[in-house]
Parts: structure tokens; C-alpha cells; sequence
């Protein structure tokens, strides 16, 4: 386990604390460790729901549609044509 060596202060009114001694004794833990692993726990849980995209099922049938089947690209078909028959770079 690593040596635990940075601080965070916190400013909690008596009814707040005395919440949180209750809750740490009830967890046979001290109140530091109660709060350090509740608001890890809690951080864990923010962090995670940051990484996810909700979005409506039909948006998401629409989004997989247009990625398993994309519109032609003429424009972009053009200039990849053109560009081959037009080498920058001589092959020996």
C-alpha cells in the first residue's frame, strides 16, 4: 500500500459530523478513512458516468445505420482518384 501523504481539509457543520462519526463507527473505521473511502468511492462513480454517452435507441439504430451503410462521397472519391494518378513521390 502506498504511504499515504497529501491532506485535504474540509469545513462541516456539527450535524455533518456527527453523521459521518456515526457512520464510521458503525464501519468499525475512523472518520479520515470513512470520508477518504466514501469520497474515492464517490469520484469513482463521477469519473465513470463522465465516460458514457446516453443516447435515444432510435438516435443510436440511426447512427449505427449511417456508419454500416455511409452515403457516397463523390467529391471525396474524385480527389482520392486524382491524387493517385498524380504521385508526389517517384518509386525506385
Amino acid at each position: 500500500m502506498a504511504t499515504k501523504t497529501e491532506r485535504i481539509e474540509a469545513r462541516l457543520s456539527p450535524d455533518e459530523r456527527a453523521l459521518i462519526d456515526r457512520a464510521a463507527a458503525v464501519t468499525g473505521t475512523s472518520s479520515s478513512a470513512f470520508l477518504v473511502s466514501a469520497a474515492v468511492d464517490r469520484a469513482d462513480q463521477v469519473l465513470a458516468a463522465s465516460m458514457v454517452t446516453v443516447t435515444p435507441a432510435d438516435y443510436f439504430d440511426q447512427l449505427q445505420s449511417a456508419l454500416d451503410d455511409p452515403d457516397s462521397a463523390p467529391r471525396l472519391t474524385r480527389a482520392a482518384a486524382k491524387a493517385g494518378r498524380n504521385a508526389r513521390i517517384a518509386r525506385h
